[in-house]
């Protein structure tokens, strides 16, 4: 994928209503995902991947095996499974409600068992998905250019990931909070998280945080960062790591959320834009590592392809 591929525009003020839609939605294809599949640490079971339609399952264990797909540039839902058979229906402007019914009889008609917590998670005074009624917009062009974006992000983030040699997270996109990220760990436990992320159980919160972490992502906007951001934070933060200076010149670090920020414009603007999220995604897991004093050995280059990794 060449440095100078178009990064589109994603100003998230235009479709926010479209983009919580779509979270909603997220979450009820994983939740589905979650309710049939063997717990992962870190909840890394229960996740979305970027891929050059939208975001997929991935295969889920139940009936014949299904994977479900957000077709993010054909506007549909698409569930298909090991038989040949497939089903689905548009993504259009509905309701939450519609679309958990429309889903279930969609999976149900593959053989598949359409169960799972029916509330969001990570939200402030959830509505059961069943009973949320409201009629959501869908902004076809705005979803298409987030997921255009999206597939640059995942490229970079997947670029990052290949400069570790420790334990380190898939890129993935989580949709209670709804960001992609990638994790990197320092091999040792953490103290026990305190929890109180609105409604997530603390045993999911704690598990996650089990063990020390530099972590990585981006947020299409919304909680708490009204446009959309790469962040980047430690747990346990290590002191003196909000004082700690970080590339490139437009990242900061936000009190209110405790970490690192960088907005995607100024990614997008950017020269270089792989260049300037690489910097952001080195510089501040540098300051996160040196700060926490992580095993140096633990990084290395960053993959080259076609090239294994030298070894002394």
């Amino acid at each position: 994928m060449s440095d100078n591929a178009d990064w589109p525009p994603i100003p998230f003020a235009p479709w926010k209503d479209s983009c919580a839609a779509l979270h909603l939605q997220t979450q009820i294809v994983g939740k589905y995902r979650l309710a049939h599949t063997p717990w992962v640490n870190h909840s890394w079971h229960a996740t979305l991947y970027v891929n050059a339609d939208g975001l997929t399952t991935g295969l889920i264990p139940d009936g014949p095996g299904i994977t479900v797909q957000f077709d993010l540039q054909r506007q549909r839902l698409v569930a298909s499974c090991p038989t040949g058979e497939s089903d689905g229906f548009p993504l259009e402007p509905m309701s939450t409600a519609a679309f958990d019914s429309r889903f279930k009889k969609t999976i149900a008609a593959l053989g598949g068992s359409p169960e799972y917590h029916g509330c969001p998670n990570e939200l402030p005074d959830p509505l059961p998905f069943a009973e949320d009624t409201t009629a959501r917009p869908w902004d076809a062009d705005a979803v298409s250019r987030f997921h255009r974006a999206l597939v640059r992000i995942d490229a970079v983030f997947n670029e990052f990931r290949t400069g570790f040699l420790g334990k380190v997270s898939p890129v993935h996109l989580f949709w209670g909070s709804f960001d992609l990220a990638v994790t990197r760990f320092s091999g040792r436990s953490a103290p026990l998280h305190p929890g109180g992320i609105p409604n997530l159980p603390d045993a999911v919160t704690r598990e996650a945080y089990s063990h020390e972490v530099s972590s990585a992502g981006f947020w299409p906007g919304g909680g708490g960062i009204d446009e959309p951001c790469f962040y980047s934070y430690a747990y346990p933060t290590p002191d003196g790591f909000a004082e700690r200076p970080v590339k490139p010149e437009a990242a900061r670090f936000d009190k209110n959320l405790g970490e690192f920020v960088l907005p995607y414009e100024a990614v997008r603007s950017a020269t270089k834009p792989r260049e300037a999220l690489l910097e952001f995604l080195t510089s501040t897991f540098d300051a996160a590592a040196e700060l926490a004093d992580w095993d140096e050995d633990l990084t290395c280059a960053i993959g080259r392809k076609g090239r294994p990794r030298l070894v002394d």
